[in-house]
């Protein structure tokens, strides 16, 4: 194959994307607005690569490096986002495309270099401890409230009783009230409420922020992506009154009723870690779990890296991050969060 391995430029964006909307594999999170993100707001080295054969993009593979003291020098596809890896029609574009990414992190000397696929590419050392879910959404809202499993429906009926309420909001200033708290009370820190308002801006109408409130009582908030027929709900949680109405469930059921309403076609309640609360919830949900592949060339590591919530040595952290302050986590939560890639 006559083709040549190239780095996107600004001006080729908007083919780059093209290119990504026509292509099966392609995801909302191979689109080039997450290079502004990824490399501007949070300040990493962005490397896009793309192959053009015949003066047309062939594939596309979107990758940033995230440098920390505690996690370690990785070159990944893609950080902070749970789908990556090469996109290409051409099995031999997607080879290109791996191969191209593990030399540049051997030019780099990164300790690994890590290709979130939705399915296998490569034989190189796999882990397999992350699933997706995702179901195909009905034709009408009602049917799409039935297919729900009893007892979670149950609770979204209650909440419908309850008089909670769904807007959508202009800005991320709610969803990043909720969710900062959210995460502390997770022990995970996040970003600052300028990331997710970056976010926003950077996607526009293909990114919407739905918020439930009770009375005035703010409690739960998401923030999705619409890509072609699917929709994504992706930074989500609620408050601790949340629980208390089924306010989660009732705002994952506005988002699926809108999607339906939208012509829709496709729920895409994106990754969880085997065996976590956010993975039986989806199950609860009646989503079946699909095992994603994400694959590693080590360069100046030894091991695949066990950077996930279940490692052990992680559980001491997470711990004692759970008992800051609130407004503590929300000052030095950011600068951690986007070391953890």
């Amino acid at each position: 194959m006559n083709a040549t391995v190239s780095h996107l430029a600004s001006s080729e964006c908007d083919r780059w994307d093209d290119f990504v909307f026509g292509s099966e594999s392609g995801t909302f999170f191979h689109l080039s607005g997450w290079r502004t993100i990824i490399g501007d707001e949070l300040g990493h080295d962005t490397h896009y690569l793309y192959v053009e054969a015949g003066g047309q993009i062939a594939g596309v593979l979107p990758l940033a490096r995230v440098k920390s003291w505690l996690f370690g020098d990785a070159l990944i596809s893609s950080p902070f986002l749970v789908y990556g890896g090469p996109v290409a029609r051409d099995p031999e574009v997607l080879q290109v495309l791996a191969e191209s990414a593990a030399s540049l992190a051997r030019e780099l000397g990164v300790d690994y270099l890590e290709l979130r696929n939705r399915s296998q590419l490569t034989d190189w050392p796999t882990k397999n401890n992350y699933v997706t879910c995702r179901k195909t959404i009905l034709s009408e809202p009602e049917e799409n409230l039935l297919a729900i499993p009893r007892k979670q429906r149950a609770v979204v009926r209650k909440a419908i009783k309850a008089g909670l309420r769904a807007e959508y909001d202009q800005d991320a200033g709610n969803l990043y009230s909720i969710l900062s708290e959210c995460k502390r009370n997770l022990g995970t820190p996040f970003f600052s409420s300028k990331y997710l308002q970056a976010v926003k801006d950077t996607f526009g109408d293909s990114c919407e922020v739905l918020t439930i409130r009770h009375e005035n009582e703010l409690l739960s908030s998401v923030m999705s992506f619409r890509f072609r027929n699917e929709i994504l709900p992706y930074y989500g949680g609620g408050g601790l009154a949340a629980r208390r109405f089924g306010a989660n469930d009732f705002m994952y059921w506005k988002v699926m009723e809108g999607a339906c309403q939208s012509g829709l076609e496709l729920f895409d309640f994106g990754r969880s870690l085997k065996g976590t609360g956010a993975y039986n919830f989806k199950k609860y949900w009646g989503f079946e779990p699909e095992p994603l592949s994400y694959e590693y060339s080590l360069v100046e590591s030894n091991s695949v890296p066990q950077l996930d919530p279940s490692n052990q040595r992680y559980r001491l952290l997470i711990n004692a991050w759970s008992k800051l302050p609130l407004p503590l986590a929300r000052l030095i939560g950011p600068p951690i969060a986007r070391l953890l890639g």
